[in-house]
């Protein structure tokens, strides 16, 4: 049975038992933005992710680092309306939390009291581990970020894999230091299959892969990208479930055409006198 079989709220307790636990079901996670979309991953997914992939998603950003805590906070809680059972978790945006852990603690637990989510994610592995440890042990529960981290991007030098060679040690010591530190999982970001797994088998909180390893404890997605709503951007972790963007821009098509040659609306959508 998954984490989100039951119609009880999914904790953190629910979430770490998805770790080496003989025949444990993955956990399923997926980002939602909006109080709709929330309804429907709260449905089938065990954490729902308010990701500061919003930025691009829907704010036409080019990356997320310009992405701020209103809008996370704005966000997490239209989706906190649609969330019933799954677990919430809200990015800290660029900029929230790299100065200091009393900026972070400051800051999350703004998030937190405003947008009434169960955690919150931030990007970075041994150079954020005190930060998680100040969070957590102050009882801000932290979903850490590791590989590709995408609020770095100009320090990776663009959207690279991660992993390769000798950087895949470094990546390693990254995971096994958030997981020391107090973080309940870890994001695993377009890393090597190999090193992705290995860091599963080898750290003690469940992994959570987004172009990484099916052998990680769960993985994520981002919704828009596994529903197809972009026609002309398709990464390579990414499997397309539905293709909404081409379907809407058909439907939008049918609708213009029809407006223009007046058979919208028809008899059956206005009204009359009586």
């Amino acid at each position: 049975m998954s984490v989100s079989g039951t119609a009880r709220p999914v904790g953190l307790p629910e979430i770490a038992q998805a770790k080496g636990a003989k025949g444990a079901t993955p956990i399923v996670c997926l980002t939602a933005y909006t109080t709709p979309v929330a309804r429907l991953v709260d449905r089938h997914c065990d954490i729902v992710l308010v990701g500061d992939s919003l930025g691009m998603v829907l704010h036409g950003l080019d990356s997320t680092l310009g992405v701020t805590l209103e809008m996370m906070i704005l966000h997490g809680k239209a989706v906190r309306r649609g969330t019933e059972r799954a677990l919430m978790v809200v990015d800290m945006p660029f900029g929230s939390y790299e100065e200091s852990p009393k900026q972070a603690f400051r800051n999350a637990a703004r998030v937190m009291a405003e947008t009434g989510c169960a955690a919150v994610k931030l990007e970075g592995g041994t150079t954020m581990a005190e930060t998680i440890g100040f969070l957590t042990r102050r009882g801000i529960p932290v979903m850490a970020h590791v590989g590709l981290t995408p609020q770095a991007v100009n320090a990776l030098g663009g959207y690279k894999v991660q992993g390769r060679g000798p950087d895949a040690e470094r990546i390693l010591n990254d995971a096994r230091d958030v997981a020391e530190a107090g973080a309940f999982s870890v994001v695993l970001e377009k890393v090597t299959e190999p090193l992705a797994r290995r860091i599963t088998q080898e750290i003690a909180i469940p992994t959570i892969g987004i172009g990484a390893s099916a052998g990680c404890d769960g993985q994520v997605l981002v919704i828009d990208d596994m529903l197809g709503m972009f026609t002309d951007f398709q990464p390579k972790f990414v499997k397309r479930y539905a293709e909404l963007g081409r379907d809407a821009e058909a439907a939008i098509a049918a609708f213009a055409d029809d407006v223009r040659s007046r058979r919208f609306p028809g008899p059956e959508h206005v009204f009359g006198d009586k």
